[in-house]
């Protein structure tokens, strides 16, 4: 069944849901959109919070780049670890700010 959707996740969120070793999603494609687009639409909800929490907290970017990325994580959160960290580098993309390092 096709999809009349004009959205194209782009290949770093496509790497997120490819396992190691393989050259297609693990999800069906109406799936992995989906995911893209509540992916996508959370880092645009917390561009103004993370821009909140600089210049009215004085937290660092780094610093409000791992609360936000801790706040994915937690477990009432509907993100996965390899999701959460996307969101993170496309949040710090859209403020211009320097992606975090994951250990």
């Amino acid at each position: 069944m096709p999809i009349d959707n004009q959205i194209e996740p782009p290949q770093s969120f496509m790497a997120v849901n490819i396992t190691p070793g393989r050259d297609r999603p693990t999800a069906p494609q109406e799936v992995v959109l989906a995911r893209y687009e509540h992916c996508e639409d959370m880092a645009c909800v917390l561009t103004e919070h993370a821009q909140t929490l600089v210049f009215k907290d004085n937290f660092t970017e780094s610093e409000v780049l791992t609360r936000c990325h801790q706040g994915l994580l937690d477990d009432a959160s509907d993100f996965n670890e390899k999701e959460s960290r996307w969101v993170i580098f496309r949040l710090a993309e859209m403020l211009g700010w320097e992606p975090p390092t994951f250990e």
